[in-house]
């Protein structure tokens, strides 16, 4: 018997599998590493190496042939760090190479391994406790790792392995990043090498001060709950310092107005000049972009931004050849490089990220229409060179000469990674991904007055007009994730729902990324509002579109995380569009979600509690006429779940029939082979009997 989609999506980690990640190239052109699993099925990451003068692709590292049969054991702490990152793959997840391209650094099984690329030798190095993201450093003489809260270094042979800086607390970490870094503001790394490999950034937090809530796991109630220092809205943060390690020992905190900015945002160090640091302000209106002074510790400030609603975080802000200071900032309504405080690329483009820097250029991926994604050369001199081009979705990894594009488009549900090295014809990296059993058929719409970007799919066999389809709405919805793109593997899922007998509907609403400013922003201190609305406004453009296909008295929505917070409130708020709602680990009371990503959009739960009681769930609980299915992980650590039994015991007490469906053992992600197909498949049932 063939197996389900569902259980073919979560077996190939949603046919990511088998896709080189993690690329990297050296700083001469010459090669490009990458982590690829051995197939489409397989987790377990290796190490590979593309040599640019032949175009041939060999492996490095081999994590079976290194662990044998005792296999890889991960830490708790791991564990969290991968939770934090989203990260469902196994052996090789991440690794560092050294500016000579000699030797790289990786951790397995929790310990600390060396490579020595050209001659393959791979050496399990000296460590202690459980390992956290061994980096060699920019010489290649030298890997630092965090461990058991200490920053810890051993040398690239093995020898004098020792701890660096060590806490003097239970609650104080060294070298890693905070919850609120890795969670909310793409920040994962905890240390920073210094060009000549002497000294490191090292960050230290403490959590004493922040709240400890518990994660219990029902099935096992002889087992205790998980502690977790946990900063919900309104609360207080980790307290975060950085400081200048020497490798002889030394250190010299690195001072700026911590009571003014709390929050470190970014680090980055390199070859042009002092270290530069990113500090934002706990209403997160305000960015200092500083240079600090690893020998006093002091630091200088380069840029400040202010925002009146908020400063959003890209790309770290980085200095480039000759000291330049290369950034992006929000002007006259766009995401702009800007270089010196000038911006260099025009506002008819939303820069999305910093690739490189060059002596005349900056190369970014950017979006002129936002479900595509260029890579373009934005010239010093204000000119604009796109690399790429098509319908598609592109990012770029550049290294000296040679420049790597990854593409996925809507034409094709594989994605390509191809070198393009100075001289030379166009090499193509393997991709070993398992091939899905479907090919999305998506219609693109600009919906309503706000030309809502929206992906509308129908059952793959469907005849137009010859029925009238119940409508399933599948947003996020939400901001910092976008759903709609030029990308076939982004409706892999929408279209197998549609295929069990509904006009599936994507869109993405205000707040979510790729239109500017304003577009962004609309959201502020009214998720509740404007999200739904811009739901709603999908719902009717494709009804109108398709009168003789859709059905819009059988409406049901879905979501997960922010999108279950939509599904919810949708049934909630407007019984009169939606008629069936699933809520998968929804966000139900923003005061017990985070403080970076909650105060962001809604403020201060202290200074203005009506915004979060005008966004809460729980309030609204005695309006809920329609089918709601709350579906939630009970050992999620990110959306707890309180969240969902709350919302359940608010609609109990209003006398609110509804389901609920808990999840042992289930984070945040639900990645679990057989959880995973009887979930798609237990949402679809309850959707098809809700709707009639």
């Amino acid at each position: 018997m063939t197996d389900s989609y569902p259980r073919l999506a979560a077996r190939t980690a949603r046919f990511t599998l088998g896709i080189p990640r993690n690329l990297s190239v050296s700083p001469d052109g010459r090669k490009v590493w990458f982590i690829r699993t051995p197939d489409g099925v397989t987790r377990t990451g290796q190490l590979w190496e593309h040599d640019v003068a032949t175009g041939t692709e060999s492996l490095v590292v081999d994590p079976d042939a290194l662990l044998g049969d005792s296999g890889e054991e991960l830490s708790a702490e791991e564990r969290s760090r991968r939770e934090r990152a989203r990260e469902s793959g196994a052996g090789l997840v991440g690794f560092a190479v050294d500016d000579t391209g000699r030797w790289a650094s990786f951790a397995l099984s929790g310990r600390a391994w060396a490579v020595h690329l050209a001659g393959r030798a791979v050496t399990a190095l000296p460590s202690v406790g459980s390992v956290v993201d061994p980096r060699v450093d920019p010489t290649g003489r030298t890997v630092a790792y965090a461990s058991g809260g200490a920053l810890r270094v051993v040398g690239v042979t093995g020898q004098d392995e020792r701890a660096l800086v060590e806490p003097e607390s239970p609650t104080e970490v060294w070298g890693q990043a905070e919850f609120a870094a890795a969670e909310e503001m793409d920040r994962h790394r905890g240390f920073w090498w210094a060009p000549d490999g002497q000294s490191l950034l090292v960050e230290r937090y403490d959590e004493r001060d922040v709240p400890v809530w518990h994660v219990a796991d029902p099935e096992h109630p002889e087992r205790k709950p998980a502690e977790q220092r946990y900063p919900a809205a309104g609360t207080t943060n980790a307290d975060v310092t950085l400081w200048h390690v020497g490798l002889d020992g030394s250190r010299t905190e690195v001072l700026w107005d911590r009571a003014a900015f709390e929050y470190l945002a970014s680090v980055s160090w390199n070859q042009h000049g002092d270290p530069v640091l990113q500090v934002l302000s706990r209403d997160q209106r305000r960015v200092q972009v500083l240079a600090a002074d690893v020998s006093t510790g002091a630091t200088r400030i380069l840029r400040d931004v202010s925002d009146d609603d908020w400063v959003e975080l890209s790309s770290p802000p980085r200095l480039a050849e000759g000291g330049r200071l290369v950034t992006l900032e929000d002007v006259d309504g766009m995401r702009r490089v800007v270089v010196d405080g000038t911006p260099v690329s025009d506002a008819s483009w939303q820069v999305r990220s910093i690739v490189s820097t060059h002596p005349d250029c900056v190369v970014a991926t950017a979006s002129q229409e936002p479900v595509e994604v260029q890579v373009v050369r934005f010239g010093l001199d204000g000119t604009a060179e796109p690399i790429t081009s098509g319908a598609a979705v592109h990012g770029a990894v550049v290294g000296g000469p040679t420049t790597v594009v990854v593409r996925s488009s809507l034409e094709h549900t594989s994605t390509t990674v191809t070198v393009h090295p100075e001289d030379g014809e166009p090499q193509q990296i393997t991709v070993a991904s398992e091939p899905p059993p479907l090919e999305p058929v998506v219609t693109l719409l600009h919906a309503g007055p706000h030309a809502l970007r929206t992906a509308v799919l129908f059952p793959r066999d469907h005849q137009p007009g010859s029925q009238r389809l119940p409508v399933l709405m599948h947003p996020y919805g939400g901001p910092h994730a976008q759903r709609v793109l030029a990308s076939a593997r982004m409706f892999l899922e929408p279209q197998w729902l549609a295929d069990q007998g509904f006009c599936v509907v994507v869109s993405d609403g205000r707040g979510t990324p790729g239109r500017g400013h304003a577009w962004e922003r609309a959201i502020r201190d009214d998720f509740a509002g404007v999200t739904l609305d811009d739901q709603v406004a999908a719902l009717q453009a494709v009804a109108e579109q398709y009168p003789d296909d859709v059905d819009p008295s059988r409406v049901g929505i879905s979501g997960w995380s922010y999108g279950g917070y939509l599904a919810a409130l949708a049934v909630l708020d407007r019984p009169d569009a939606f008629h069936a709602a699933v809520a998968g680990a929804p966000v139900t009371d923003w005061r017990l979600y985070d403080t970076t990503y909650t105060e962001r959009y809604l403020g201060d739960p202290n200074t203005q509690p009506d915004v979060y009681d005008r966004n809460s769930l729980i309030g609204r609980a005695a309006s809920l006429k329609r089918p709601l299915l709350l579906i939630h992980g009970l050992a999620d650590d990110n959306v707890f779940a309180a969240h969902t039994l709350q919302l359940s015991s608010a609609l109990l007490a209003a006398g609110r029939p509804h389901s609920v469906l808990p999840l042992s053992g289930v984070t945040h992600m639900t990645s679990q082979e057989v959880v995973a197909e009887n979930l798609a498949l237990l949402q679809v049932d309850f959707l098809k009997q809700s709707l009639g």
